[in-house]
């Protein structure tokens, strides 16, 4: 496995895992449109406007860290699939809220499915590619964000330039996330379970994708207690940096990433508030089009060239540029085309750098008994770290406006190069098992 090239089925498994990241990135974006529709319908105050965007993502941690564990537990495959019904359950339901507080609710059932995506989408990806291809595959997995990036923008303006109702609009946007979730259901059912955990588990799988124990099956070496592998993470003082490498750098990536792309809208709005919804939405298409999407491709690229420490170093250092560019630069809201082209800058080196790489590094740098455990654990801090985002950048324009919020981006992104080059080391061109034994950072070799 380790030798093999690309084949169809890394192709099919990379498209199925993937639709779960166009889902969620669908919804990233399409949430700050509906909050500019219902603000005015539902005399949306700060708090509830704060809640509706993020409780999404704190859900999101949850589900990471429940299906993270189980799917060390009882196999990957076996609890696959049941993460994208949660989602369209939500979704669904999203639709039909009478009032702030009942959306409020049904976007928690909503984060339960995506955070669940998360570890076991990447882990999957990760334990059938080849080392030579593995960056690449799992980055395209997530890569498939930029579809949901695109087409949400591209809905809401279509919507919007109809005659339809804005209260309409709003329903039919959250509920058409639950389309493509559904649609891939029945094909990751079906899925074979990851060969890697078949041998960690000392399991076997028939014909008909039944589990049994192999004849190497040991009790006490293939544990399923649900503490136990959090237990194991922080047993290994080496797993252990990875861990908090991991989980802070995904922490400060999301909490930058996900306050300036929910809050687009409102950041946006520094042009000028006489833009209506429509424009805007347009405005975020252009730069989701010309910046955001070539960001992806280029990571997908160069990720088993450059290097994942090389890309997410980079991209924390230019987003600190960026971010600090736009909070340094007096009225610079008042400069439309320097601040359209800043601003788009910040989202080519989010996606070439840490929005790609904290997705995959927690793929490879933990042991196959715990790597979709240790996955859920990074993911749920960058999810809390989005949560915190998300929540405090509305208020942050309110107190000092635009500075404030980059301002605050830009520090986080300084922080997160710090804690790439210190704790995390380089995965390219190494199998899964190299990655599990051998201690690659000077803190990790000085643990050991």
């Amino acid at each position: 496995m380790d030798n093999a090239g690309i084949s169809k089925e890394h192709w099919k498994i990379m498209f199925i895992s993937g639709v779960g990241f166009f889902t969620d990135a669908y919804d990233l974006f399409v949430i700050g449109v509906v909050m500019a529709l219902l603000k005015p319908m539902w005399h949306v105050g700060k708090v509830e406007e704060g809640l509706v965007e993020s409780t999404a993502l704190l859900a999101a941690a949850i589900g990471a860290l429940l299906f993270g564990r189980v799917a060390d537990m009882v196999g990957r495959k076996r609890i696959y699939g049941v993460e994208v019904l949660v989602l369209a359950a939500g979704a669904i339901a999203c639709a039909f809220s009478p009032n702030i507080w009942w959306l409020i609710g049904f976007r928690f059932i909503l984060g339960i499915g995506i955070g669940g995506d998360y570890p076991v989408s990447a882990t999957i990806m990760s334990e059938y590619a080849g080392k030579a291809h593995r960056g690449m595959l799992v980055t395209l997995v997530f890569a498939m964000q930029a579809a949901g990036l695109i087409v949400g923008p591209l809905f809401a303006a279509a919507l919007l330039s109809t005659h339809l109702s804005h209260d309409t609009i709003w329903r039919i946007l959250v509920s058409f996330g639950a389309l493509p979730a559904l649609a891939v259901y029945g094909a990751r059912r079906h899925l074979k379970e990851s060969p890697r955990f078949l041998k960690a588990a000392g399991h076997e799988e028939d014909d008909s994708g039944k589990l049994k124990k192999s004849e190497h099956f040991d009790k006490k070496t293939h544990s399923v207690s649900f503490w136990d592998g959090f237990h194991r993470l922080i047993d290994s003082r080496m797993v252990l940096f990875r861990l908090v490498g991991a989980s802070a750098a995904w922490l400060l990536m999301d909490f930058a990433y996900y306050g300036n792309t929910v809050s687009s809208p409102l950041v946006l709005s520094a042009l000028g508030s006489d833009h209506t919804i429509l424009q805007k939405t347009l405005t975020q298409l252009g730069i989701f089009v010309v910046f955001a999407a070539p960001g992806y491709a280029v990571a997908a690229l160069t990720m088993d060239r450059l290097g994942r420490k090389t890309i997410q170093g980079l991209g924390f250092g230019m987003m600190a540029v960026t971010f600090g560019l736009l909070t340094l630069i007096p009225s610079v809201e008042k400069l439309m085309y320097p601040f359209l082209i800043i601003y788009g800058f910040s989202y080519f080196f989010t996606e070439f750098g840490p929005n790609a790489t904290t997705f995959v590094y927690p793929s490879e740098i933990f042991p196959v008994k715990v790597r979709t455990t240790g996955h859920g654990i990074a993911a749920a801090m960058g999810k809390i770290g989005g949560f915190v985002g998300v929540f405090t950048f509305p208020f942050f324009m309110q107190w000092h406006g635009l500075p404030a919020a980059e301002g605050a981006a830009a520090i986080v992104s300084v922080l997160g190069l710090a804690v790439t080059v210190f704790l995390l080391p380089e995965t390219k061109g190494k199998s899964l098992e190299e990655l599990s034994e051998e201690p690659s950072t000077p803190m990790e070799k000085a643990a050991a």
